[in-house]
């Protein structure tokens, strides 16, 4: 059933890059034509083509990381956050994508996630801090589904390349307005031609030039919001049918919509690519021709009112009641092979933050962990925050005075030098253990709370432990080396 949704999608790319195209082929060679009347129509037509083609190959080789970065995205490891790669790795098997998607986190307390990749076998799944702060796992679940789903539909390759024809349309005609408007005599030029025998009918073609300069891009645009509305919509069917737990994803678009934090390093370009249109905030559930998402109340309510099943004949029947017409949007071979996939229970999960404020704080401390901050527990319970600079051996604990000492990377090899390190942080003193017996036996460190901290492994190599982190042992990026991670506080 998959490879019908699939062929849909094909079929409607083929239509959005038909016209797409045209606009571009017929605004390239009228602005041809309205600077060089004789011979500059085809020169225009294949100067526009040549656009688009170079952008395209750059799209193609390195779009994603162009965008990644445009973003304020980061690739991180398991150990940072480890419900992140656990949950990607579930959806990635359920989803049979060929490849573990690449995890990137976003250094932004606004709570939002997005895919990218040109195929399956090379693809990305970013979430921002804030998203992860404030959704328990179900909810994350849904989330990462969606944007699995959006790989799996090939929704991520349709929006790479349409959003490069779209830019080619633009900057032709940007180009060419801005030329028209501030180039040197461009205005003498045409009132001269004006009395030459091109003079009416290259009139005409500079008004044509001109209209489809300003309307070009505005046509190119609707026409690439209204089939960017449609996935959305099947991407939380495919999203469902992954995760078969509606609500999960409900919940997660209801807590994405009512944050009011702004995401400041989205654009236009790299809005339609998030689960919810991060330009307008609260305001994001509301739609029109130029929105790039449909509403959220909408694709809540179609996400609620799936109480019979998980499959993609629920969701249309769920689609269909909220638009109170027979709307199809799931291909209607790929309904009469529905499989009727249950509702699962909800799994009980603490890890969410009680309120706002928690929220962001858990937020802004994710985005310090990976911006290399240390995180060490004071005695009294205390979490002192350290930058990544910070080189002293020692600082005195804000609240209770007391003296804690700094790991830091040439205390931890002299540390190593001597046997084990333990007691780091939490106003202990550094103290070697005794010498293991072979190169493997493994570090300990124990764990003072359940929020962020910091331990340095033997080869000085900074280690961040994350408030999801709930393995026994965590091992160095560097030189591999194990570290049993102790937690009394589960005991």
């Amino acid at each position: 059933m998959m490879w019908e949704i699939i062929a849909a999608n094909k079929r409607k790319s083929i239509i959005l890059f038909s016209g797409m195209a045209l606009c571009l082929v017929l605004l390239g060679y009228f602005i041809g034509a309205a600077i060089e009347p004789e011979h500059g129509g085809i020169s225009g037509l294949f100067l526009a083509l040549g656009i688009w083609a170079f952008l395209s190959i750059v799209s193609y080789f390195s779009g994603d990381k162009i965008l990644l970065t445009v973003s304020g995205a980061r690739k991180v490891t398991h150990d940072l956050h480890p419900q992140l790669f656990n949950v990607v790795e579930e959806m990635k098997i359920a989803a049979n994508l060929p490849a573990m998607p690449d995890v990137y986190i976003i250094d932004e307390p606004a709570p939002n996630a997005f895919a990218i990749g040109i195929k399956p076998e090379k693809c990305a799944v970013a979430v921002t801090a804030g998203l992860l702060s404030r959704l328990n796992r179900d909810e994350l679940q849904g989330v990462i589904a969606h944007e699995i789903s959006h790989i799996l539909n090939r929704d991520v390759q349709f929006m790479t390349f349409a959003g490069i024809m779209l830019g080619s349309i633009v900057l032709v005609s940007e180009i060419f307005l801005r030329w028209m408007w501030f180039a040197p005599g461009a205005g003498r030029r045409y009132r001269s031609r004006s009395s030459s025998k091109f003079g009416g009918d290259h009139w005409m073609i500079v008004v044509g030039a001109i209209a489809l300069a300003i309307l070009g891009p505005i046509f190119a645009r609707l026409l690439y919001f209204a089939i960017s509305r449609k996935r959305e919509y099947l991407a939380d069917a495919s999203a469902v049918r992954l995760t078969r737990y509606p609500e999960g994803l409900a919940s997660a678009l209801e807590k994405i919509a009512l944050s009011d934090v702004q995401l400041q390093t989205a654009n236009k370009v790299t809005a339609p690519m998030y689960i919810v249109n991060p330009l307008t905030g609260k305001k994001a559930g509301l739609t029109g021709l130029t929105s790039t998402h449909p509403p959220i109340h909408e694709r809540i309510m179609i996400l609620r009112t799936m109480t019979r099943g998980a499959d993609y004949l629920d969701y249309q029947r769920a689609f269909s009641k909220m638009k109170g017409k027979p709307t199809m949007i799931i291909p209607t071979s790929g309904l009469k092979q529905s499989k009727g996939i249950q509702i699962r229970e909800g799994s009980i999960d603490k890890t969410a933050p009680a309120d706002e404020k928690d929220a962001v704080r858990k937020a802004f401390d994710l985005m310090r962990a990976m911006n290399g901050y240390a995180f060490l527990v004071c005695a009294c319970g205390l979490k002192i925050k350290l930058p990544p600079d910070f080189d002293k051996p020692e600082l005195l604990c804000p609240r209770c005075g007391r003296t804690n000492h700094v790991p830091t990377a040439e205390l931890a090899a002299v540390g190593a030098a001597a046997g084990v390190l333990t007691g780091v942080g939490g106003g202990e003193t550094l103290e070697p253990a005794p010498a293991p017996r072979n190169d493997e036996a493994p570090l300990e460190y124990v764990r003072k709370g359940k929020g962020w901290e910091t331990y340095f492994c033997s080869c000085g190599k900074r280690m961040q432990i994350s408030p999801a982190f709930c393995a026994t042992h965590m091992s160095c990026t560097t030189c591999g080396r194990i570290t049993k991670i102790i937690d009394h506080t589960t005991q």
